[in-house]
């Protein structure tokens, strides 16, 4: 999409992304009036219409609701089943096994990278945080 003017085509693409993402009735709403669940889907929004094949995300789940959670964990397997590479910053470690399939742990240096199921241990958090992260269960 060109800078300047959008077309109808452009225009289209947003009535589609905001339908996507549930945002449809709060589409003349200003970016300062939504919630921060409603805030981040219009960022999700934003990469449908640009049509973004790199989707880099920030702790996209703090700060927003259960209902807006489960459409940004929806619609971000829809997009990785459509072959986009999504990179996300996330340190709540209770939703790693759920959300994500593979990871990358961190700590000055890396630690571990690689699928969940085999890089998600203990050790590796303890390599990483020390004995005084809250393991609950790995």
């Amino acid at each position: 999409m060109p800078f300047g003017c959008l077309t109808k085509e452009d225009w289209q693409k947003v009535s589609q992304a905001l339908e996507e993402v549930s945002l449809t009735d709060f589409a003349n709403e200003a970016l300062s009036e939504l919630s921060g669940g409603q805030f981040q889907r219009t960022l999700l929004a934003r990469c449908l219409v640009q049509e973004a094949d790199i989707i880099i995300l920030d702790e996209p789940f703090v700060g927003v609701d259960a209902l807006s959670e489960k459409i940004i964990v929806e619609l971000l397997r829809l997009m990785k089943a459509n072959g986009k590479l999504i990179l996300i910053v996330h340190h709540d470690l209770s939703r790693v096994r759920n959300y994500f399939d593979q990871l990358i742990i961190l700590n000055k240096e890396l630690v571990a990278y690689g699928p969940v199921e085999t890089n998600f241990t203990v050790n590796n958090l303890k390599r990483a945080f020390g004995n005084l992260v809250f393991l609950g269960e790995v």
